[in-house]
């Protein structure tokens, strides 16, 4: 994979910068009863997920033959007209009377859904900003829906015992036709699907924005006597392949959980090899890619959580996440739907820590990485829309700023390995004449450090920083849409490899010239030492970063160009005060 790849080239890098400076010393249970028998695992044996899906009040989906929308057989409630609700024996068909119409909803400038009069079930979500780079989709928009036809977003309802599957009810439009969704016009979608024989009706209606993809959803449902209800939302498997490299694009695709009491879990799809039941209770859940997301938060208005979700393996294609809902206190079912592009401002926005949908890095490192990665992308993007520039142009500027931050630092690490250089003869006495007394040898050069005011590592430490940077950054660019068909000089994509591999080169040519800087001045063993690594490295290096993104590449590149200046004042500096020794001893 190309992270095992990066952190290799990382910890040669950083071994190459020790080795210089050794040459030269210097699921508790749910609260509302969702989940009341059910403990939280990550895979299960079909009896059990029985057992707990039954506790969920989801169908349970583990058994050959069954389907996400399968009602459970069994005897329930009657409507208040006392006929059986939809889906129970001796009811109406379940199947519509008329046939399914698509009403869609149009922002100019961010996308187009598309909602099913069969079930109310969100089945177009064409992003409007967003090219679709997959083979066979030339100049066709990313649509999030396009899964061959299953709904990305549909539902099904719990009445007691009883499963209704709300993708076979029919629901008239409110609007009747499309609609464009405009600060001046209609930004509402009202469906509704009534049922006289039983008294029944339900009604979903969502709530859109010409500014952001989130949509807020209401769902009513009237008729259903005393029975407890719940609503099942139904996400997945997958959303659909768009970009060029769909093994890439695969290795990202996972589904998120916020629980409102363990916080932040996510799970590679292609780890789900058995029906998993995940304890709430969440604040949101999603499923997203690379770069887009789906995703299902609680109402900022009831503030219900989803009390449980069941994933379930869907072979080559991913996994069905269906997640509980309960109604609030108005006994209506309130709740948000964001289905777009990882948007950082748009995901922040959206609070619940929405932002962390895809979080940098690995589970241990997170805590370091994620409050950096933030600050980086929120400085990328603050350069880009200050100065008006390409990405290119703000990732060339953010290199040039690192370097020019970091310069007192690399200042004292050089100062500190001049100081080395000058020591050597002094330490080698030392290691000469107490090399069989380890301990004398131990203090005298603790004494000798301690007279010259030296710290072995001062030439090191500095430059260690900006590897978390680095690190940080190949995670940022591993999900940061805003680089994405980002055309730069020759390279038209910046979150992708370099077309024809200048970057790598000019990487590598690079890291070459610094490390001749620092070879200058070694004499002897130390001087073949560190020519082997000049010659090795930065082949060794550019063949990692062959792959890694250009952006990334770019990145690196400058940062190591804006080095030189520096290491060529350095060298100016260490002649001088040596012609300036010689001259004190003669």
């Amino acid at each position: 994979m190309d992270s095992g790849r990066f952190i290799l080239a990382v910890v040669l890098m950083i071994a190459v910068m020790l080795v210089t400076n050794i040459l030269f010393p210097s699921r508790p249970r749910s609260p509302i009863g969702v989940l009341a028998d059910s403990v939280r695992i990550d895979s299960m044996r079909a009896d059990s997920v029985r057992r707990a899906a039954a506790a969920t009040g989801i169908a349970d989906t583990s058994t050959a033959g069954t389907t996400a929308n399968a009602a459970i057989p069994a005897t329930g409630p009657a409507g208040v007209n006392g006929a059986p609700l939809p889906g129970q024996p001796g009811a109406a068909a379940a199947a519509p009377a008329v046939a399914c119409d698509t009403v869609f909803a149009v922002s100019d400038s961010l996308y187009r859904y598309g909602f099913s009069t069969c079930g109310g079930s969100l089945v177009v979500a064409e992003m409007t900003k967003h090219e679709s780079f997959a083979a066979g989709q030339t100049d066709q928009r990313v649509d999030l829906a396009r899964l061959d036809g299953k709904p990305l977003i549909s539902y099904r309802l719990t009445v007691g015992d009883r499963q209704i599957d709300v993708s076979k009810l029919h629901f008239t439009p409110t609007p009747p036709a499309d609609f464009k969704v405009a600060l001046d016009g209609a930004q509402q979608l009202k469906l509704v699907h009534g049922d006289s024989a039983a008294g029944f009706e339900m009604e979903i209606e969502y709530n859109l924005s010409p500014t952001t993809y989130l949509i807020d959803t209401h769902a009513r449902v009237r008729g259903i006597g005393a029975q407890p209800a719940k609503l099942l939302i139904a996400m997945g498997p997958n959303l659909a392949q768009s970009e060029v490299d769909s093994a890439d694009d695969a290795r990202h695709r996972k589904y998120v959980l916020n629980s409102t009491e363990d916080g932040l879990r996510d799970v590679a799809l292609s780890k789900v090899e058995a029906a998993t039941i995940e304890n709430g209770p969440f604040n949101w859940v999603a499923l997203r890619s690379k770069y887009f997301v789906s995703g299902l938060l609680a109402s900022t208005t009831n503030r219900m959580p989803f009390g449980g979700v069941i994933a379930t393996p869907v072979p080559g294609k991913g996994a069905d996440l269906v997640a509980t809902l309960l109604p609030g206190n108005s006994g209506d079912f309130a709740f948000s739907i964001f289905v777009g592009p990882q948007e950082p401002k748009q995901l922040e926005a959206l609070g619940y820590g929405f932002k962390d949908v895809n979080p940098f890095g690995w589970r241990w490192a997170r805590p370091i990485l994620r409050p950096v990665g933030h600050a980086i992308a929120a400085l990328l993007y603050g350069i880009h829309d200050v100065l008006g520039v390409s990405y290119g142009w703000v990732l060339i500027i953010f290199g040039v700023l690192i370097r020019v931050l970091l310069w007192p630092l690399n200042a004292k690490a050089m100062r500190s390995q001049m100081k080395n250089m000058e020591m050597q003869p002094r330490i080698k006495d030392i290691q000469a004449r107490y090399k069989k007394e380890p301990e004398k040898l131990q203090k005298e050069m603790l004494k000798l450090y301690k007279e010259e005011g030296f710290n072995p590592m001062g030439g090191c430490m500095p430059s260690l920083i900006p590897f978390p940077i680095l690190i940080t950054l190949y995670f940022v660019f591993a999900n940061a849409i805003a680089f994405r068909g980002v055309e730069f000089l020759w390279m038209s994509d910046l979150s992708r490899a370099d077309p024809l591999y200048i970057l790598p080169v000019l990487l590598g040519a690079s890291m070459f010239v610094l490390q001749w800087f620092s070879m200058k001045g070694a004499t002897g063993e130390q001087s073949q030492q560190m020519k082997i690594m000049m010659y090795t490295m930065p082949p060794f290096m550019t063949f990692i970063f062959l792959k890694f993104a250009a952006g990334l590449n770019l990145y690196y590149a400058t940062m190591n160009l804006a080095s030189i200046p520096q290491q060529m004042l350095y060298l100016r500096e260490r002649d001088r005060k040596k012609r300036e020794k010689e001259l004190n001893v003669h």
